[in-house]
């Protein structure tokens, strides 16, 4: 099973009660909004996208020299997963949608730093050559053991959330490769001086990391807020943007 896949499954399996909420809220989900525009995109060019998303892919794409260049076919099964629609089928696609979603706030959260932004993430960019697609691997990884690492903020995972997820996997339709991953992964020691290490210091990824992390913890313990204090300036990322981050995907301050 491939790194976009195993995402997806990962997406598919709620790590805890408010991620799905918390991915919906970051794309905007309303009545006749940016989730409802996307799940019926089917390779368009994107014109009818508002919200802070639509916002964020336009000024993306400007950056990048092309709308077509954005990864909008994920965050169409992203939606259409959110809206009912999604399965076994799409588990590699949802993990590019929720790469792409990943970038795209990863690029609003940047863009009031005196540098500007960089780099387009590179989940949010169709990869075009073979070093491209390395970088969003590593990055998917990355986001992956990002998410895995923050759920054991409160010291571990417990064998009964273990089998959860594990679970939870299975019906995503992980193959036995994929769920031997996770398992091994859930029972190390957390490792987040690694995970500040492989971002060195680029700031979109590390947004891209400190979003993901939001996406597998409730943000309702002492130890998961601590955990996030230590995340967010081993990355390097300022209170400003980590603000901005929790705001996307309906974080409450404390």
């Amino acid at each position: 099973m491939g790194l976009s896949d195993l995402l997806g499954a990962m997406l598919q399996s709620e790590m805890t009660p408010s991620s799905k909420k918390r991915v919906e809220t970051a794309m905007g989900k309303k009545q006749g909004g940016l989730l409802e525009s996307l799940g019926g995109l089917a390779g368009g060019d994107g014109k009818d996208l508002g919200g802070m998303l639509g916002d964020v892919l336009a000024q993306a794409s400007k950056a990048a020299g092309g709308k077509q260049t954005l990864a909008l076919g994920g965050l169409g099964a992203l939606a259409g997963a959110l809206l009912g629609g999604g399965g076994k089928s799409v588990g590699g696609a949802l993990g590019g949608g929720a790469m792409a979603l990943l970038g795209a706030m990863a690029f609003k959260a940047l863009q009031g730093r005196r540098q500007g932004v960089e780099k387009v993430p590179a989940g949010l960019l169709e990869p075009q050559t073979d070093e491209d697609r390395l970088e969003l691997e590593q990055q998917t990884e990355l986001v992956l053991k990002a998410m895995i690492n923050a759920a054991k903020a409160d010291g571990r995972i417990d064998e009964k959330e273990i089998q959860r997820i594990i679970g939870k996997l299975q019906e995503a339709g992980a193959d036995q490769e994929g769920q031997s991953y996770v398992l091994a992964e859930m029972q190390k020691p957390q490792v987040t001086g690694e995970l500040i290490d492989a971002v060195n210091g680029r700031m979109e990824v590390a947004a891209q990391v400190y979003a993901a992390s939001l996406m597998a913890i409730e943000v309702d313990t002492p130890a998961e807020k601590a955990y996030l204090d230590q995340l967010a300036s081993g990355l390097g990322l300022t209170p400003e943007i980590t603000r901005r981050i929790e705001e996307m995907v309906g974080l409450q301050p404390a």
